[in-house]
């Protein structure tokens, strides 16, 4: 199974994946290594983001499809994906490899959101970039996003609270 959180740049999909995957247990794949490498081949080519190549999407699919092929058990996917092309590309590979697939969206309103990131202490280049990306992100949330995905308001939450809910949540879908 792939647990994908897709949300706004600096929303803590990375925290709370690392808290998921140890209480699930399940192995994290950060796809953007997929686009690192990319990068390094690709790089050259006029973009802004390496989810716009096709090879990085493909690739993402492949790679978990491989990895839960070797290894079985669930991979937890912390990645914005803002673009509902290339959203509706990762489901459907997904969906053609047999892979089932959950997807849920971390969100916070605004001022919480903006205090996280304005006091994130790990990627603090980020921050210009982060706040830019906003309204990208909300647009994306109401024209797709909370049709496709499972919001998760994580407004007055603790990391440790979104991912027992997380959990909560999948193990439910498990049992029904």
């Amino acid at each position: 199974m792939i647990v994908w959180l897709n949300g706004t740049y600096g929303a803590g999909k990375t925290t709370t994946a690392g808290l998921v995957a140890a209480k699930l247990p399940a192995r994290i794949f950060d796809s953007e290594q997929v686009g690192y490498v990319l990068q390094g081949i690709l790089g050259d080519l006029p973009h802004t983001d390496f989810k716009e190549w096709p090879p990085w999407r493909h690739l993402t699919v492949e790679t978990a499809r491989s990895i839960l092929d070797f290894q079985g058990g669930t991979l937890v996917i912390p990645q914005t994906v803002l673009q509902r092309e290339y959203w509706s590309e990762l489901a459907e590979g997904f969906r053609s490899a047999g892979i089932p697939l959950r997807a849920f969206t971390l969100h916070a309103d605004r001022e919480v959101w903006a205090h996280r990131v304005e006091n994130d202490e790990f990627e603090k280049d980020a921050l210009q970039w982060r706040l830019e990306a906003r309204a990208t992100y909300e647009k994306a949330l109401v024209d797709w996003m909370s049709e496709e995905t499972i919001v998760i308001d994580t407004t007055g939450l603790a990391p440790e609270q979104v991912a027992d809910g997380l959990v909560d949540l999948l193990r439910g879908s498990d049992e029904g």
